[in-house]
């Protein structure tokens, strides 16, 4: 039920009814705050405000209420900061998990809560599903990863242990050293963002077409076609479970990837 709001408004804008499939004209809704400025504020703007708020207030009560022996909530979220720091940051980073905890557990639970604001009714899109945030986040990755191995191994002693891999004949670094520089420099970080924001993109558009599948055919179409609405509704819901598996398995992989390239920055050889 997460596009009844985008349904119903497309029911209210006075055309003829007609079955009208998603765009991407969807996510470049237009400003109703500061129009015009670079401080405007859209609908996606207002989600992601939304999104942020929740999460920075639902840790802080986590955090004042915390108990010794712990309730449901605070051990629902020990679980999943115990996630993140097991599974994550120490099975990929070792004794450098410490370290970059807090960057990793501050980029899963942002890009989850980024990510389910998908199927929460009358938010119903999903903040990450505009490359600004991935493009932001995945920045700070960059960053951060070139930081680190430069501070390590100083300028020279980072660009030679990841552009000259070892083991290999000079005369081929004329092809492997560009390959590895596009690698290191473009294309991780613009893959991080990339996925995550294709990932949710084609999930909101598959899902705004199923509800409005269903709108149409249950208010607009006649005789056996309205039994049709039985079938995209109940593909509506099968899709929204999986995207709620979506959003959660995107923080995973873009936490993961982050993780991983940070102890490529780190590493002695790769």
């Amino acid at each position: 039920m997460s596009t009844v709001a985008t349904n119903l408004l497309l029911a209210a804008s006075g055309d003829d009814g007609g079955f009208h499939p998603p765009s991407i004209a969807e996510f470049f809704p237009a400003g109703f705050l500061f129009e015009g400025t670079p401080f405007e504020i859209n609908r996606i703007i207002l989600v992601r405000i939304v999104a942020a708020v929740v999460l920075i207030a639902v840790f802080v009560i986590a955090a004042r209420k915390a108990k010794l022996v712990p309730g449901r909530g605070q051990n629902v979220a020990e679980m999943m900061l115990d996630f993140v720091r097991v599974n994550i940051a120490e099975e990929t980073l070792g004794h450098n998990a410490r370290r970059f905890l807090p960057m990793l557990t501050t980029i899963f639970f942002a890009v989850l809560a980024f990510n389910i604001t998908g199927v929460i009714p009358f938010l119903n899109i999903a903040s990450t599903s505009l490359i600004g945030m991935p493009i932001v986040l995945a920045l700070w990755v960059y960053v951060m990863y070139l930081a680190v191995g430069i501070k390590k191994f100083g300028v020279g002693g980072y660009l030679k242990n990841n552009l000259f891999p070892p083991g290999m004949p000079k005369v081929l670094y004329v092809l492997v050293t560009p390959i590895e520089a596009l690698q290191v420099f473009v294309f991780r970080p613009a893959t991080l963002a990339l996925r995550l924001t294709a990932n949710m993109i084609a999930g909101h558009l598959i899902l705004v077409l199923c509800f409005g599948a269903t709108h149409f055919f249950l208010f607009s179409a006649g005789g056996a076609l309205k039994a049709m609405s039985a079938l995209s509704l109940t593909a509506g819901v099968a899709f929204t479970l999986f995207e709620i598996l979506v959003a959660a398995l995107q923080a995973y992989i873009f936490t993961l990837l982050s993780a991983v390239y940070l102890n490529m920055a780190v590493e002695e050889e790769h």
